[in-house]
Parts: structure tokens; C-alpha cells; sequence
């Protein structure tokens, strides 16, 4: 059975239960964009062995993450407890057409430290995988004197042979400016096998406005398979120098977009490392994506998902 580790970060999620600004009343859950990946990869293709590689605490919301985890199938072999931090925590809210906005509390996060707890043995582990998933959001969160520690544990998982893939995953408020946001989306993109970027992630970073652009852009990096995310434009993908642009029928019933990458790539990766083309890869990941967004959260109901999913 494949193994694919999933490097980031789990957060406690706070949710309006309703669009009105008077409401104070908040829904608890778990979500992170890592997590997310992880949870619709496994609920989709549940004969692949699915790991997080992360840090929380030892407080009861750790310990509730962690039933979670376990409760999605989701190995926890790598989840670590940190004595003396705890999960970070953000909020969502909600305008009227399911647009979101973000608070985060994630100073005193576990998962910022999580490479102090990767030692030789745990990357000898690792290196035993077949893929190994990290975001723009994972690099941003681990402490930046932590990243050399970080890009040696690639370095060293890519020559054991593991599949390295990348989701840019842009925010501007997690890093202390753009150019170290560049340099460091840079390294990733040179040691990536397969890399899924949204052309709104680089418009913000790059000012680059169109998937032809930041598919020459990445060209440069010499990534064997890039999926270029442009929202309702559809998907550019190219495999070893050969592209292909999907279209992608719109969804009416925009409920909620978060999660709609995560759940996108979690289907890609799992039905590209089971065999299948790409088309068939994108247009499973596009059916899944196009459900979450119907519903609210990141993480939608589970026998929900599967009966759709499987339809």
C-alpha cells in the first residue's frame, strides 16, 4: 500500500453559524489546508495510506484533534505533542455570497516547531514514502530559522526517492514580506516533482494574471508536472513540456469556497499516484471541489461526501 505524507499545519476553526454581522454564536471545528488535502485524499481513495506530519499540544483540543485525525483514517505516527505550545486557532466569516475573511491566533502554534522533532530516525520513515505533500502556508508557518532543517529533509526524502509536491497556497499576512515569500516559493518550485499553483496565488506574489504566465514562469524550475488552478477559466496542466487545458463548468450554488483547493488536490494526488490519466484525475478532483463549495466549512459531511463521490 502507497504511503503519502502530508507536512503542515491543523487549526481549531471557528465558524459563524449565521451571515448576519449581530450574530455571536460560533461552530468548533478542525481544518487547515494540509489537513484538508489529507481528509479528502483518504475519503477518496481509501486504499492509500495517508499521514500528517505536524505538531500540536497536549491540551484537550490537541487531544480532540488527534480523535479526529484518527476518526478520518488519517496516520498520526508523525503528529507530535509540543509540552508547551498549542494548535493554532482562526476564525471565518461569511458575506452573502460565500465569500470568506480569516482571523488567525497562531503565534503560540505547535506546528511552528515541528522540525525540532524530525530526527534522523523520523526522516529515515519518511524517506520510505511514495509522496511527501508541504503548502506556501506550511513554509510560512515553521520558523524561518527552521527552513534550512526543512529543505535538507527534502533534499534528503528526494534522493530517497519520494515524490515531491508542492501547493503554493499564498498568504501575504504569514510572511514578514514578499521577496522572502519569493525566495522560498522558489526552492520549493526547484525541488518539486509536481507542483498545483493558483493563478491568484502568483498574481499577488508575482503580478502574473494568466496561466500561460505562470506556466513560463515555472518552466524555469524544470517541475515535470504542473496544474495550473485558474478558477471558473478552467486548468492548465502540462506533463513533461506537453499541455493541456481543461474547462470547468461552473457551480451555481456557491456555498462556501473554503477548502475547494484542498479538496481539488487531495483527489488529483490520490487518482494520479493510483495510476489514472490526467483528464480523469482532473475531472474527479473538479467534481469533488464543485461539492464541498455547495457546503459549508472545510471539511463537509463524510457519508455525504462518499455517497456523492462514488455516484
Amino acid at each position: 500500500m502507497k504511503n503519502i505524507f502530508l507536512f503542515g499545519e491543523c487549526m481549531i476553526e471557528l465558524m459563524t453559524t449565521s451571515q448576519e454581522k449581530s450574530s455571536k454564536t460560533m461552530k468548533q471545528s478542525f481544518a487547515g489546508d494540509v489537513f484538508n488535502t489529507a481528509v479528502y485524499l483518504k475519503r477518496t481513495f481509501a486504499d492509500l495510506n495517508v499521514h500528517l506530519v505536524t505538531a500540536v499540544g497536549e491540551d484537550q483540543f490537541s487531544l480532540d484533534m488527534i480523535n479526529y485525525f484518527t476518526s478520518e483514517n488519517i496516520g498520526v505516527n508523525f503528529v507530535y505533542k509540543s509540552a508547551t505550545k498549542i494548535p493554532g486557532l482562526y476564525s471565518i466569516q461569511l458575506d452573502e455570497q460565500g465569500e470568506r475573511s480569516f482571523s488567525y491566533w497562531r503565534e503560540n502554534s505547535a506546528a511552528r516547531q515541528v522540525m525540532q522533532h524530525i530526527n534522523d530516525d523520523a526522516i529515515s520513515e519518511l524517506s520510505k514514502g511514495d509522496m511527501f505533500f508541504f503548502s506556501g502556508i506550511s513554509l510560512a508557518v515553521i520558523e524561518p530559522e527552521a527552513r534550512d532543517d526543512f529543505w535538507t529533509l527534502i533534499d534528503k526524502l528526494k534522493a530517497g526517492g519520494v515524490q515531491i509536491v508542492f501547493d503554493p497556497n499564498y498568504r501575504p499576512r504569514l510572511w514578514s514580506n514578499a521577496k522572502e515569500a519569493q525566495v522560498q516559493f522558489e526552492l520549493a518550485l526547484q525541488k518539486s516533482d509536481l507542483s498545483l499553483p493558483g493563478v491568484d496565488d502568483f498574481e499577488q506574489l508575482f503580478g502574473m494574471i494568466s496561466a500561460e504566465e505562470v506556466n513560463e514562469y515555472c518552466q524555469q524550475f524544470g517541475v515535470n508536472e504542473l496544474v495550473i488552478k485558474n478558477g471558473e477559466q478552467g486548468i492548465l496542466v502540462v506533463v513533461n513540456g506537453e499541455t493541456t487545458k481543461f474547462d470547468i463548468t461552473p457551480v451555481e450554488n456557491v456555498v462556501d469556497t473554503t477548502s475547494a483547493g484542498d479538496s481539488f488536490n487531495g483527489v488529483y494526488l490520490g487518482s494520479r499516484i493510483n495510476g489514472h490519466s490526467v483528464a480523469d484525475s482532473i475531472a474527479l478532483a473538479s467534481k469533488a471541489a464543485g461539492f464541498v463549495i455547495q457546503h459549508k466549512g472545510a471539511i463537509v459531511d463524510k457519508q455525504a461526501y462518499k455517497q456523492f463521490i462514488v455516484s
